[in-house]
This record gives structure tokens, C-alpha cells and sequence, in this order.
């Protein structure tokens, strides 16, 4: 497909009038509306509490209340109501990551930073969790309390694991490396980000309003007759499907209509490749999570009965819809972080990314094969018998696709020259937990071992590696080789390399205990465990302290390296990828004449001049 130009407005006109306080002030008003306009309708069908409604109703309005405030609708109000757009001049310095801007760029930098500030707050939910757990018996939680903190901590983290990579380095890296000035839709962008800061403060206030005992799965029965706190949680997911529904077109857009002349699919990064099959995943699947959420909502609130059997329903649908989405999802958290081990290796090692194409037609059978595994999640939940030979087949057909990923980064690094910074450590990190989570994954697609460890603490060890060992520390990867560009900063090496190896043997004493655990019948969502499993539960709580001392380092390197670092070179790793073409940071424009498109991982076949220099 041909690169289509892109053509953008001066930057004066990317803030619209708006702000914070503008926007806090219609968001609270428009919640006042929406629980006072339910409360009346509430009240005249003779509803006895109307409070779930008002919630719902008063979030809903909130919401739009909120981006109204911030100047995100202005556009399209001026557009709908034929009058020109009034523009208020940029904000400037740090005052443009508080305000509704366009700049993917910083929109980028927005999520990065919002996604640290959840991955603290997921991590001390973790960290109560395991004081909690440091002794069987504990009363420091009770149970109600302890099964708040589970989902807390599972669902904050998930969606660090969904807009960390995706949102963050996704939206700051994708337009650069196409050669586009920014995405295709920049309001759009600027929306998806900012709709969810009242998801954010709706999951993070869910304990004030009774808390959600369901875990981040919210399985029926129990979901349709929790807490307010439960409905605060299914709007929460419902705000972040959308706004990852539009991101994700976005990115489509953008990969496939703003490419710079030159910039072909099979020149494209591989990073590039991995979010564009992220993005096919998000727009097929979430809209099922979307219905299951939407349909769960319905049940709480107006008295339908999708998922109760004694008016007709069946709770296993929301089994059926709900993991239709959420095994893609692991994807969707995995797959980008795949593709930044597999853009920064070559770099480091300076050699060629090994089987370039493979890997990116392996991302594509990723996409197909993700949404026909669901239903090993469903092995012992009733599902028909007859089903579980066919998912556990193509479940583990899966293994395939990821395993040619797996010998990309391998072949990559063969007799490469290997520069052992601070970005290679974590990217080789991320090849051994690799190793881990897929080798486990296998087991439990296994029907009869998977009865056998379903809801124990394998399943909770062999997630962690997925999630954490594989995303995490991916993007531990992605931060420490992007933070010149991004900051225009160097990090502190020495620093660097303590936070890899404090948070990989704290990472690894962790959980890998958590499968001797689960098979010696540690049971995961309940408060309490057998006595003789006390000393292990000890061990894994001290080290998961480590893991907490190993971020508060990375944190402290990343505040103060940005704030006084060295200052970067616009190509501190002598990287091919376009977006070390431009200055660190890059300027507004990105880049102000079209760049030069070459071949993304040429290493060793026809190195920069500075290289051949021997500089």
C-alpha cells in the first residue's frame, strides 16, 4: 500500500480551551445530573434503591461532563453546530501533559506515566496481599477485605499490562517509526487517554463503596449480586474497552494509510508489526467484553436475566463472551512487548533480526489462533466434554506462532555482539521468564493436568510469568532503550543494571516457589492456606518486598535521570529504526521533510558511517 502524506495544523492550535479544573468541575456536574435524573426516574417507577442506578447513570454523565471540561469536544460541538473552532495557544513545558493535547508524543509520555503511577499502586495492593499471606490464619485481612485487594491488585494490573506498552510506547513510537507526523486521528487519541482517568478513580474508590469480591473475572452469580463497589468494577472495564477500542483503530489507520514514501509492510519495524496485530485483536474482541460487561450491567440494574437459570439464563454464557476477549487479551498485554525484545535485540547485538518475516506472519497466527482458545478456561466450569480435546489441541497449536517469536530473539542474539546495557539485560530477562510462562502455559492446556491445578497457586505463578516476566519486563526493556529519545536524557547505567538484577532474582524467588505451592494444594482467591505451607508463603512475602525495592530504584534513576541527566544524542545506540533519525526529543513535527526509509535491522550488512568510523 502507498504512503499517504500527512498534513497537520500548527501546534498552537493542538490545546483546546479547557483544563483540569474546567473539566473536574462539568464531570462532578454531570454526575450530580445523572444521580439526581435516575434517583427521579428511580423514585416514579416505584424502583426501591435507586442508588446502582444513579451510579451508573451519574458515571456515564460524568464522564462526558469531563472530557467536555477538558476541551475534548469542542471540535466536534463547533463542527455539529457549524462555527468555527476557536484555538487556544499550546500549553508548554510540563504543563502540555496536563492538558487535552494532540501530540501523540506526549499523549504517549501520558500513558507511560499514568501506567507507573497504577503499576505503584497495583504493586502495594500486591505487597498487603502478601503480609496477608506471610503466615496462614492471618487476620490482617478479612475475608471481604482480601478478596477486594485480589481484584484490586489483579484488575489495576491488568490494565497497566493493556496501556503500558500499547498506550505508552505504542503511541509515542508508532508514528515515529512509519515517518508520520503524528496518528491518523489525533482528537481520538487524545480522547482514548483521557477517558480513562474516571475509570481510574472509579476502580481506585471501589473499596469505599463495599469493594468487589469477584476477583478481575466477575463471574456470575456472585458479580450480579455484589457490592456497589462490583458496579463501579464493571464500569471500569467497560470505560477501558472503549478506550481501547479506539486506539486501536487508530493505530490501524495510522500503520496502514500514513506510512512515509518508501515505508513498506516488509519495512515496516517489528514492533510496528506486533501493535498492528495487537490493535486486529482489540477490534474483534473487545466488543465481547463489552456485551458480556453490558449485559452484566443489565442484570444488576434492570432486572434481566441473562445469566440467571432460574428465569432462563445461563451463567456460562458469561464464561463463553467474557473469555472470548480475555485469553486474546494476554495477547494483547504480550504481544507488544514481543515485539520491542525483538526491535531492541538486534540494535544491541548489532546483528539482523533474525527471521523477520517469519516472526511478523507468526504475530498475524497469533491474532487467528488467540480467539479459538478460549474455552480452556472452561474445563471444569461444565462446559460439553466433547470440546475439550479440540481447544486443548488448538491451544496448544498456539505454541507454535510464539515459539518462532521465541527463536527470532534467539537467533538474533547468536554470535551477535553483544553490549550488555541496561535495555539487553531486561530483553534477555525476558527470553529465560519467556521460557517459563510458555512451558507452564502448555501444561494447563493439558485438560487432565489442568483440572487438576485449576484455581491453585500454579496458575497464579504461571501468569505472573506471563504477565509480569514477559510484559513487565518488556517494557522495562522498551523504557531504558527509548529514555534518550523520549527524554532527551541518558539514564544512570549502574543504576540500571542494579534495578535488572535485584527485580530479576527477586522476580524469579518469588514465584517460581508458587508452583511447588500450587501443586502441594495452595488454592489462589482464598484468605487462608494449610499450616505446612507457612515457610514457602514467608520466603515468596520477602522477596516480593525485594521486587518493591527493586521499582522504587528504577523510579528514583528514572525522576532523576530525566531531571539532570546527561543530555542524549539523537542516536546514542547507532539504531536504523526512523525514530532515531530525529533529534531526542523529537521536535512538534516529527520530522519536518520526509526520511529516508531503509531496511529497519541492516546491522552488520551496511553499518552507519559512524560505525564504520569505529566511532
Amino acid at each position: 500500500m502507498s504512503a499517504v502524506p500527512l498534513s497537520r495544523p500548527s501546534r498552537a492550535g493542538l490545546v483546546r480551551e479547557g483544563g483540569l479544573v474546567r473539566g473536574a468541575i462539568a464531570g462532578l456536574g454531570g454526575y450530580a445530573l445523572g444521580a439526581l435524573l435516575a434517583s427521579a426516574l428511580g423514585s416514579a417507577k416505584g424502583v426501591e434503591d435507586p442508588t446502582p442506578h444513579a451510579v451508573a447513570l451519574g458515571y456515564a454523565l460524568g464522564v462526558v461532563g469531563w472530557i467536555w471540561g477538558l476541551g475534548g469536544l469542542d471540535g466536534w460541538l463547533a463542527w455539529a453546530l457549524g462555527r468555527e473552532r476557536s484555538e487556544a495557544p499550546a500549553a508548554e513545558g510540563w504543563r502540555r501533559y496536563l492538558a487535552f493535547t494532540t501530540d501523540h508524543k506526549v499523549i504517549g509520555v501520558q500513558y507511560l506515566v499514568t501506567s507507573l503511577a497504577l503499576f505503584v499502586v497495583a504493586g502495594l495492593a500486591g505487597l498487603v496481599i502478601r503480609v496477608h499471606l506471610a503466615v496462614p490464619s492471618s487476620k490482617i485481612l478479612g475475608v471481604g477485605d482480601f478478596n477486594t485487594a485480589m481484584g484490586l491488585h489483579g484488575t489495576i494490573m491488568i490494565g497497566v499490562a493493556l496501556i503500558a506498552v500499547v498506550g505508552g510506547l505504542g503511541n509515542y513510537l508508532v508514528p515515529l517509526m512509519i515517518g508520520a507526523r503524528d496518528m491518523a486521528f489525533p482528537r481520538l487519541n487524545a480522547l482514548s487517554y483521557w477517558i480513562l482517568l474516571p475509570a481510574g478513580l472509579a476502580i481506585v474508590a471501589s473499596p469505599l463503596a463495599g469493594g468487589f469480591d469477584t476477583g478481575w473475572t466477575a463471574y456470575p452469580p456472585l458479580s450480579v449480586r455484589g457490592p456497589l463497589g462490583q458496579e463501579l468494577y464493571i464500569l471500569t472495564l467497560v470505560t477501558v474497552g472503549a478506550s481501547s477500542i479506539l486506539g486501536a483503530v487508530n493505530f490501524l489507520t495510522t500503520v496502514m494509510r500514513l506510512r512515509a514514501p518508501g515505508m513498506t509492510l516488509w519495512r515496516l519495524p517489528i514492533f510496528v508489526w506486533a501493535m498492528t496485530a495487537t490493535a486486529i485483536i482489540v477490534v474483534i474482541a473487545t466488543s465481547a467484553l463489552a456485551a458480556a460487561l453490558t449485559m452484566l450491567l443489565f442484570d444488576r440494574l434492570l432486572g434481566t436475566a441473562f445469566f440467571d437459570p432460574r428465569r432462563g439464563g445461563d451463567p456460562l454464557l458469561y464464561l463463553h463472551v467474557f473469555w472470548f476477549y480475555s485469553h486474546p487479551a494476554v495477547y494483547v498485554m504480550a504481544m507488544p512487548a514481543f515485539g520491542v525484545v525483538l526491535d531492541v535485540l538486534p540494535v544491541h547485538a548489532r546483528k539482523p533480526l533474525f527471521a523477520y518475516r517469519l516472526a511478523a506472519i507468526s504475530f498475524l497466527a497469533i491474532v487467528v489462533l488467540s480467539l479459538i482458545v478460549w474455552g480452556h478456561h472452561l474445563y471444569v466450569a461444565g462446559m460439553d466434554p466433547r470440546l475439550h480435546g479440540p481447544f486443548m489441541v488448538l491451544t496448544e497449536l498456539i505454541s507454535v506462532p510464539t515459539g518462532v517469536v521465541f527463536l527470532a530473539a534467539l537467533g538474533t542474539i547468536w554470535l551477535g555482539r553483544i553490549r550488555l546495557t541496561t535495555p539487553m539485560l531486561f530483553a534477555l530477562g525476558w527470553l529465560s521468564n519467556f521460557v517459563i510462562g510458555g512451558i507452564t502455559g502448555i501444561f494447563l492446556a493439558d485438560v487432565p493436568t489442568d483440572i487438576q491445578l485449576t484455581d491453585s497457586y500454579f496458575v497464579v505463578a504461571h501468569f505472573h510469568y506471563t504477565i509480569v516476566g514477559g510484559m513487565i519486563f518488556g517494557l522495562f526493556t522498551g523504557l531504558y532503550h527509548w529514555f534518550p529519545k523520549i527524554t532527551g536524557r541518558m539514564y544512570d547505567e549502574r543504576l540500571g543494571r542494579l534495578h535488572f538484577a535485584l527485580f530479576f532474582a527477586s522476580f524469579n524467588l518469588t514465584f517460581l516457589p508458587l508452583f511447588w505451592a500450587g501443586i502441594h494444594g495452595m488454592r489462589r482467591r482464598v484468605a487462608d492456606y494449610p499450616p505446612e505451607l507457612a515457610g514457602v508463603n514467608l520466603f515468596v512475602t520477602v522477596a516480593a518486598f525485594a521486587m518493591a525495592i527493586a521499582t522504587a530504584v528504577f523510579l528514583w534513576n528514572a525522576v532523576r535521570s530525566w531531571a539532570r541527566g546527561p543530555r542524549a544524542a539523537a542516536d546514542p545506540w547507532r539504531a536504523h529504526t526512523l525514530e532515531w533519525r530525529t533529534s531526542s526529543p523529537p521536535p512538534s513535527v516529527n520530522f519536518p521533510t520526509p526520511p529516508a526509509v531503509g531496511a529497519p535491522y541492516g546491522y552488520g550488512a551496511r553499518p552507519p558511517a559512524g560505525e564504520a568510523a569505529g566511532k
